[in-house]
């Protein structure tokens, strides 16, 4: 699909019949800054990590603002190798996404389709929030939804727990 605008990802959600809620807002860069803003579902909004592993595995984890990702545990339950967090600029380059802009919706310009997508379980039932590849902006829709068009277009999605129940 080659890289795409806010505008492409927008129109691509409205002609796949998929409801979302756009809010404009200023620019964020991590999870202080979006809580600041005081948005309408905070339960929904997504905190992102972008990470690889040493035999070039990408994965895309969206989880609640507030949650504590163990990757040590997340590498092991997956058989991953050692992971860490995709550079500045293979994530500009090969994935059109920029740190604090980072969002399962840059998948949909992602050709190789070589990036799993890990939702939290904290998310299936209800709403998520993420930037339609603009930190100014946030578009709540139906987790499944989105993990649907994730699928759709090739990638793979996995639901999983990232934090034991209290």
């Amino acid at each position: 699909m080659g890289q795409m605008t806010r505008q492409d990802i927008l129109a691509f959600l409205r002609a796949q019949g998929v409801p979302f809620e756009l809010i404009e807002h200023p620019a964020v860069m991590n999870m202080q800054e979006v809580e600041a803003l005081h948005l309408p579902h905070p339960e929904a909004d997504a905190k992102n990590l972008f990470v690889r592993d040493a035999r070039g595995h990408y994965c895309l984890i969206s989880v609640p603002g507030n949650c504590q990702v163990n990757l040590a545990a997340f590498r092991k339950a997956e058989g991953l190798g050692s992971l860490s967090f995709v550079p500045e600029q293979e994530m500009q380059e090969r994935f059109s996404m920029t740190p604090g802009a980072v969002t399962p919706l840059g998948l949909l310009h992602e050709t190789a389709r070589s990036v799993a997508l890990y939702l939290d379980e904290a998310f299936r039932e209800g709403l998520i929030g993420v930037h339609p590849g603009d930190n100014r902006a946030t578009v709540f829709m139906k987790s499944t939804d989105l993990a649907r068009l994730i699928e759709s277009q090739g990638n793979t999605v996995r639901w999983r727990r990232f934090r034991s129940p209290d």
